[in-house]
């Protein structure tokens, strides 16, 4: 089989992934990939830029080692698929980032998991697989992605070392400045004005780092938790004490999926390919409601409508 323009195949399997048609983003993959397999040595293969660990064997019976090798939320996202690994492979060993060791180690139908962003060479293993490569190992669709992995509630219950209070009313998580990777998905937070002004919700911070902005949070009538809130765990903890998490594009939009709170995701005109396109909902998170730009940059319709939406959902 000839190997594909690279370039083609990104462009066609983006479109396909955007509008649900999954299964023909696989066969956009299967194009590029299959060749390429076919040349190189089983088990010699590793991550990089267009390129997928997996050769394609099988895992049934095998060692199995997971890598996760992208962002933290991609992990969150993709670690559904490795129960069903888990419950046909002799052996699953998964390599992660050393920020999520402290919600997965231990966890039930995952295997080991440890450390992968070390220097320490990997376990023995038959055969590897990047993290988000195992939805196209799956051959999943937006009808048979299983849901967000389930037992991670009860890991992390009661661990917020502080209690939230919100006078009766609905208490609201909020983050509104994604990584400096992609500064376009943040929203600034004197944009959220109309959403804060509601007198039926309260609303806590949860934003990390220089963007916490706790004294400009507090003025707005915004409770910053970033004392309680800096690692993993604790910040998980204090989503099963809200009532609603907003947030940009960001890990925590995947961490509050992945414990399955009502969230509502802020998205930019161009989306990432995950929330394909004109949905308010997303087959990745039963529960999740995604608010969209209609215009590049623009905040200003999206934090009005969820104001107008969570004022009568409030009642």
């Amino acid at each position: 089989m000839q190997e594909a323009d690279p370039d083609e195949v990104a462009r066609l399997w983006l479109a396909a992934m955007r509008r649900g048609d999954w299964a023909q983003a696989w066969r956009q993959t299967d194009r590029t990939e299959l060749p390429r397999r076919a040349h190189q040595t089983s088990g010699s293969l590793r991550w990089q830029p267009r390129h997928l660990v997996w050769d394609g064997t099988p895992f049934a019976g095998r060692r199995v080692l997971v890598r996760c090798e992208h962002g933290l939320g991609d992990t969150l996202q993709f670690i559904r698929f490795v129960p069903a690994i888990h419950a046909v492979a002799r052996q699953v060993v998964v390599r992660m980032q050393p920020q999520l060791l402290p919600l997965f180690q231990g966890a039930p139908q995952l295997g080991e998991v440890c450390n992968g962003w070390t220097d320490e060479p990997p376990p023995v293993h038959d055969v590897q697989i990047e993290v988000m490569e195992l939805a196209y190992a799956f051959r999943s669709t937006p009808q048979t992605v299983p849901p967000p992995y389930p037992h991670l509630n009860r890991r992390v219950a009661g661990r917020l070392p502080v209690k939230l209070s919100g006078d009766g009313r609905l208490r609201v998580g909020l983050l509104w400045a994604a990584s400096e990777w992609d500064p376009s998905r943040s929203v600034r937070l004197s944009d959220l004005e109309p959403l804060l002004a509601l007198p039926q919700a309260s609303f806590f911070s949860l934003q990390q780092g220089d963007a916490a902005g706790v004294a400009a949070a507090a003025r707005m009538g915004v409770q910053p938790l970033s004392d309680h809130t800096g690692d993993i765990v604790a910040a998980a903890a204090a989503m099963l004490e809200l009532d609603l998490v907003i947030t940009v594009d960001a890990m925590l939009a995947h961490l509050a999926g992945t414990l399955g709170r009502p969230t509502w995701v802020m998205l930019k005109h161009e989306a990432d390919w995950r929330w394909m396109l004109d949905r308010a909902d997303s087959p990745w998170y039963p529960g999740m409601r995604l608010w969209r730009q209609s215009r590049p940059g623009d905040w200003g319709p999206v934090v009005k409508e969820m104001a107008a939406t969570l004022r009568t959902w409030a009642r």
